[in-house]
């Protein structure tokens, strides 16, 4: 794929001495918009304000409504286009759109799926615009994650790429956090088991200013010479019948790619599970206002299991290959003791479900809401450790933006692929033991199906060059 080796930017000079002040003004405002790090907290922010806000209301079990089924069904929508779209249409065209219009195309989506949301509340015959707006969120969502993910994972480098998904974890769950502290204090004396119109009046309002913050976004071809990463060159994102063909051969050798393969099933289980905890170990067991406090602290989890993750991936003293090795252990063991106590929990939630209970807890109940409160916290953790395993192992496979697009591309089309399914059995009514068998079981199958390309990382990262010829016709540049 056509690179070219990272250059300064060249600002232009003006001939009326004069402005001298404002010329030095406006460059300061450039240097700090076009450098690396604050493109990687301007897409965290935008991703607080958008996919943050929906998991806010996800994670209140049937999106704050009291039957999960419309919002079930939605979420199928949801995650069955995202899954089309992402990898055949974003990952294989996103160097000729780039980031900026990436998230333009999906950011407007998110307030989409919260408008309909409120209108369901409102009037009687909702459910299919909501399931329609889902459906038209997954085509957003694809645009969105694909270009977030590439930015977050490409506009690093190896020794800062942990700490950038960190950071990244951290301003995009805080979204989901605030807004779920905030669901918490508006329906605190709420009885009716959904939502107030308010809340979603709010997150239709935040999710439209997060998108409109998408305008701020640039590509690699204009960050600054603090990025040290291969561009994408002005001319390889010409479009014409020859370069589309070139194009998608080379997709197509980063997707055969046997180690970009074995990741697959890890890709395609970072979304299965949130069915089973959000609507039936959140949503089935806890009254309205607990649902919100349990998802606020859902997300702190997140935030916490960001950090740590991306500190230990980034831990100098070890090369990449060992971190990689860490970072495989730590997911393996946690999740074996994580999903352990989740059986018990699931047995014992078993018995209260036969006898008729159903979202009862209250926070204020003591011991009854202490237990499943801290599972429900671990299982938000796990998921950081999980995804930002994944994020961090796809920027090692790659330092080229467009590979890593492709890359990015896949994992946001199969992730949402196991989402899909696994909301469609959540909306079936499956049993909630069921449920939680197949997470266990995919999680540690998945992970050891990884086992090849962690133990075949490269120690250390390829240099950063001009692309020769043999990357070229690979198309896969430090992979």
């Amino acid at each position: 794929m056509e690179t070219t080796k990272p250059r300064p930017e060249v600002s232009s000079t003006l001939d009326d001495s004069a402005n001298d002040q404002r010329a030095f003004e406006q460059n300061t405002f450039v240097r700090i918009h076009h450098d690396p790090w604050f493109q990687i907290f301007l897409v965290s922010f935008i991703s607080f304000c958008n996919p943050g806000m929906y998991n806010a209301l996800t994670g209140m079990g049937g999106s704050g409504q009291v039957d999960s089924t419309v919002s079930a069904n939605a979420n199928v929508a949801t995650h069955a286009c995202t899954a089309g779209a992402a990898l055949f249409v974003v990952g294989t065209f996103y160097k000729y759109m780039g980031p900026r219009i990436s998230l333009l195309i999906g950011g407007w989506t998110y307030a989409l799926y919260a408008g309909a949301l409120l209108n369901s509340d409102r009037v009687s015959n909702g459910g299919s615009f909501v399931i329609a707006s889902g459906a038209l969120l997954g085509l957003g969502a694809a645009f969105f994650w694909v270009a977030q993910g590439t930015i977050m994972v490409t506009y690093t480098n190896d020794q800062t790429r942990g700490r950038a998904i960190g950071v990244f974890w951290v301003i995009f769950n805080l979204g989901a956090t605030i807004g779920s502290l905030a669901s918490f204090g508006l329906n605190y004396n709420s009885s009716s088991g959904t939502v107030t119109n308010s809340t979603y009046v709010a997150y239709i309002v935040i999710m439209l200013f997060g998108w409109a913050c998408s305008a701020l976004v640039c590509s690699t071809d204009s960050l600054s010479e603090k990025y040290n990463g291969l561009r994408i060159s002005r001319e390889s994102t010409d479009f014409s019948w020859s370069t589309l063909r070139t194009t998608i051969i080379q997709t197509s050798h980063v997707i055969l790619d046997w180690k970009n393969m074995c990741l697959y099933p890890m890709f395609f289980n970072a979304n299965v599970f949130y069915s089973y905890q959000q609507n039936d170990v959140n949503g089935l067991n806890f009254n309205i206002r607990t649902r919100a406090l349990n998802s606020a602290l859902y997300w702190i989890a997140q935030m916490a299991g960001g950090l740590l993750m991306g500190f230990l991936l980034d831990f100098h003293k070890f090369n990449r290959r060992t971190r990689a090795k860490i970072g495989w252990t730590v997911l393996f063991v946690t999740g074996m003791a994580i999903w352990g106590g989740g059986y018990k929990f699931q047995v014992w939630d078993d018995r209260r479900l036969a006898s008729g209970l159903k979202q009862d807890i209250d926070f204020k109940d003591g011991g009854e809401f202490l237990g499943p409160m801290f599972l429900y916290f671990f299982y938000g953790a796990y998921d950081s450790f999980w995804q930002s395993f994944c994020y961090w192992i796809m920027g090692a496979r790659s330092n080229d933006p467009v590979v890593t697009a492709v890359i990015v591309g896949a994992y946001s089309a199969l992730k949402p692929a196991g989402g899909a399914m696994a909301w469609r059995i959540n909306a079936e009514s499956t049993s909630p033991m069921i449920q939680f068998a197949m997470n266990w079981g995919l999680s540690i199958g998945s992970l050891l199906v990884a086992i090849p390309t962690v133990i075949t990382l490269n120690k250390e990262p390829h240099p950063v060059r001009e692309t020769d010829q043999d990357d070229k016709e690979s198309g896969r540049n430090g992979v």
